[in-house]
C-alpha cells in the first residue's frame, strides 16, 4: 500500500470525484514503497501539482487530473483548452501543458543538487540520476472516447490514463503499467533512502531541520546545499500534512519532533484561519523561544505564544478584571480569577481560531479545561502535545485523568510518537536505562494519558562523560575548559548550555565561563527567561525545569552528587534528571565531586553501555 501524503480521509474534503478515485487507486494498487503526494506546494514559488508520485527505481512523476466530460471540451490545442461550464465557456490551461511546466521545474529544481545529478561515467552524465515525466488522467473520459477523437493529436496517449484505466477492479499490475509508460526513457538506478531524503529536501521546504532547534521553522532556501540533510521522516510529514479539524492529540517521547509538528501546523493555519491563533506552554524559557521562530517566520501578528499564566494576566488586564494581590498564592489566583471570568461570561470564551498546547502534561486538568473553552467552536482547532515521561510536577499528574473530563475530544483523533530524533542512540540509552524504572511503559486507552517507551533513530555519538572531580569549584572549572576546546574545534557558543538543579550551581557555572570571556545567557528568573534569545551567540545557563522543550548540541549538567535531594520524592529527582540528559543532541557531559545514589545509579548504567 503506498503511503499517501497527506492521509486520504484528511483530504476528502477538498478533492474533486476523479482525484478520489485516483488516490483510491494509488493506495491499494502501489506497492508500500511509493510515496504519493496530493496537491503539496513544491518549492519556493510553492505550485501545486494535483499528484507527485516517487517511486526508488521508477523515478518521479507529475500528474494532473481532469474531471471533464467530453462535450465539455469546446477546443483544445498544445498550451490552451476551451471548456463549457455551467456559466459558460471557459479558457485554461492544456492539463498536459500544465504538468508538463510543473515536472520541469521540479526537475530544474533538484538539478541544483550535485548529489542527484549522474556522474561523468554515467549514460545520462549531469542529468538527473533518476527518470522524471508527467501526464494527465482523464477521470471521466473512457479510452474508447478519447480514441474516437482527436485529443491524441495534442495529448499523448500514452501518457493518459482514462476512466477505464483506474477502476475499483483494475488489476494491479496493468495499473501501474500505465504510470510508467509515461517516461520516455528508464534506467536502473535505484534511489537511497537518503537520496529519497534529499528530494523531499528540496521539493518540500517546510519539513526542513537545519541541525538547530532554532531553523525548525526556515523555509528558504539555504544559500549552499548542506551535505547533510535533516527532514521529517515519512510519518512526521505524514502527520504534520494530516492533521485535520477538530481535537487532536500528540504522544510523544522526548525529541520525537512534537514542537516541530506545532510550528509546521502554525504556518498551516495561519495561512487558512482568519482568527488569532495561541500558542501556550507552561515554561517560560519554552514559551520565548517559541515566540522567537513565530516572529522569524513572520507570523507574530497572527500566531500569539504565552507562557500559561502570563497569558492568563493578560487575559484579565485586556478584560479589566481586577489582579490578585502579590502572594505565595499569586499565580493560582490568577488562574481562578480567569476561570470566574469566564464561566461569567466578563471574558469571552471561543477567542481563538485554534489553540495548540506544548508540553501539554505540566497542565493541571482545570487549565486544559480553561484552555479547550478559549477554541472558537466554528473552527473547533485543538492541538495538545503530551509526553508523560516529562512530567516533572508531581501534584499535578493523575492516574484518572481523561481528556474528555476537560473537554478535549480526544477519541479517534490522537497518535502517538515513538521515535527519538533528538539525542544520538548512545545518549538516549544512557537516560533511558537511568529512569528506566519510573519510565515502565504504561498503556492506556485512547482518552487517556499512555506512557511510552521511546526507540532511537539510530544517530551515533559519542558515549556520556561522567567525570569525577574533587570538589563542585573544580567541576565548574573542568565544564568551562570543556565548552572552550570545543568551541575551538568549531562548536557555537549557541550549540551549548549547562542544565542545572540548584541555584548556587547556575551562579557557579555563569560567572565561571563569563571570567573566562564566554558570553553566557543565565535564565534564571521568570523576567531573564522571557528574554531568552536563542539566535544569540552565547552558552545558555538553564534549570531542569526551564529547560523542557528545549535542545541543544552539548549539554552539562553539574553537581550530580547533589541528587537525590532529601527533601525530594526520589521517582521525581529522576525524572528531573532524564528531561536534563535528552535535552543532549550529540554530547553528554556530567560531573560530580561527591558520591550519591545517582552516581552510582550512573555509573552502573555507563559501566553497562561501555562493556
Amino acid at each position: 500500500m503506498a503511503i499517501l501524503i497527506p492521509t486520504l480521509n484528511s483530504c476528502l474534503c477538498r478533492m474533486t470525484s476523479g482525484e478520489r478515485r485516483f488516490a483510491q487507486r494509488v493506495e491499494t494498487k502501489l506497492e508500500n514503497d511509493y510515496l504519493v503526494w496530493y496537491d503539496v506546494p513544491v518549492g519556493s514559488s510553492g505550485f501545486h501539482p494535483d499528484f507527485i508520485i516517487l517511486h526508488p527505481r521508477r523515478g518521479l512523476l507529475i500528474l494532473e487530473i481532469k474531471d471533464w466530460k467530453l462535450e465539455h471540451i469546446q477546443r483544445l490545442d498544445k498550451t490552451q483548452t476551451t471548456i463549457l461550464t455551467n456559466s459558460g465557456a471557459k479558457q485554461v490551461l492544456n492539463p498536459f501543458e500544465q504538468a508538463r511546466i510543473y515536472a520541469h521545474a521540479v526537475a530544474n529544481l533538484l538539478s541544483q543538487d550535485s548529489a542527484l545529478i549522474a556522474a561523468s561515467h554515467h549514460p545520462h552524465q549531469g542529468k538527473l540520476l533518476f527518470p522524471w515525466s508527467y501526464g494527465v488522467v482523464l477521470s471521466r473520459i473512457t479510452r474508447r472516447q478519447f480514441g474516437s477523437t482527436n485529443l491524441g493529436e495534442v495529448l499523448p496517449p500514452h501518457r493518459i490514463i482514462c476512466q477505464d484505466e483506474m477502476v475499483e477492479d483494475v488489476n494491479a499490475e496493468k495499473f501501474q503499467s500505465h504510470l510508467w509508460n509515461m517516461f520516455p526513457w528508464q534506467f536502473g538506478k535505484v534511489l537511497s533512502l537518503p537520496q529519497i531524503d534529499r528530494v523531499r529536501w528540496h521539493l518540500f521546504p517546510e519539513i526542513r531541520i537545519f541541525g538547530k532547534q532554532q531553523d525548525l521553522f526556515t523555509d528558504d532556501l539555504a544559500p549552499t546545499v548542506p551535505d547533510i540533510m535533516r527532514i521529517m521522516d515519512f510519518q512526521q510529514e505524514l502527520l504534520a500534512r494530516s492533521l485535520g479539524e477538530g481535537h487532536r492529540v500528540i504522544h510523544g517521547v522526548a525529541g520525537s519532533g512534537k514542537t516541530m509538528i506545532l510550528g509546521y501546523r502554525c504556518v498551516h493555519l495561519a495561512r487558512t484561519l482568519s482568527r488569532p491563533i495561541l500558542v501556550l506552554c507552561y515554561n517560560v524559557a519554552l514559551a520565548s523561544f517559541l515566540e522567537s521562530l513565530i516572529a522569524r517566520k513572520g507570523l507574530a501578528e497572527k500566531v500569539s505564544v504565552r507562557n500559561f499564566h502570563a497569558w492568563c494576566r493578560e487575559q484579565l488586564v485586556v478584560y479589566h478584571v481586577p489582579l490578585p494581590g502579590n502572594g505565595q498564592r499569586y499565580a493560582e489566583q490568577l488562574v481562578e480569577k480567569l476561570m470566574m471570568a469566564v464561566d461569567s461570561g466578563q471574558i469571552p470564551a471561543g477567542q481563538y481560531g485554534a489553540v495548540l498546547i506544548d508540553e501539554g502534561h505540566d497542565f493541571l486538568p482545570e487549565w486544559l479545561r480553561l484552555v479547550a473553552q478559549m477554541v472558537d467552536p466554528d473552527t473547533n482547532s485543538l492541538l495538545v502535545l503530551y509526553d508523560d515521561a516529562q512530567s516533572i510536577y508531581s501534584t499535578r499528574r493523575n492516574p484518572k485523568f481523561s481528556f474528555k473530563s476537560v473537554g478535549i475530544q480526544a477519541q479517534g483523533r490522537t497518535t502517538v510518537l515513538r521515535l527519538n530524533y533528538r539525542n544520538t542512540a548512545e545518549v538516549l540509552r544512557v537516560a533511558y536505562d537511568f529512569a528506566r524504572e519510573v519510565l515502565a511503559p504504561l498503556d492506556a486507552d485512547e482518552d487517556g494519558i499512555p506512557l511510552i517507551s521511546p526507540e532511537t533513530a539510530e544517530r551515533h555519538g559519542p558515549l556520556p562523560e561522567l567525570m569525577q572531580l574533587p570538589s563542585f569549584s573544580q567541576e565548574a572549572d573542568y565544564i568551562t575548559e570543556r565548552f572552550i576546546q570545543l568551541n575551538a574545534e568549531g562548536m557555537a557558543w549557541r550549540d551549548m548550555a549547562v542544565v542545572y538543579r540548584s541555584n548556587f550551581m547556575g551562579e557557579k557555572l555563569a560567572k565561571r565561563l563569563s571570567d573566562k570571556g564566554i558570553p553566557v545567557e543565565w535564565l534564571q528568573q521568570s523576567n531573564s527567561s522571557r528574554r531568552f534569545r536563542p539566535d544569540d551567540d552565547s552558552v545558555k545557563v538553564v534549570t531542569f525545569h526551564s529547560s523542557k522543550g528545549l535542545e541543544f548540541p552539548v549539554v552539562a549538567i553539574p553537581g550530580l552528587g547533589y541528587m537525590p535531594y532529601e527533601d525530594q520524592d526520589p521517582r521525581e529527582e529522576v525524572r528531573l534528571m532524564y528531561v536534563g540528559m535528552t535535552r543532549a543532541m550529540e554530547r553528554l557531559i556530567i560531573t560530580c565531586h561527591r558520591e550519591s545514589a545517582f552516581v552510582s545509579r550512573l555509573n552502573a548504567v555507563t559501566s553497562r553501555i561501555a562493556a
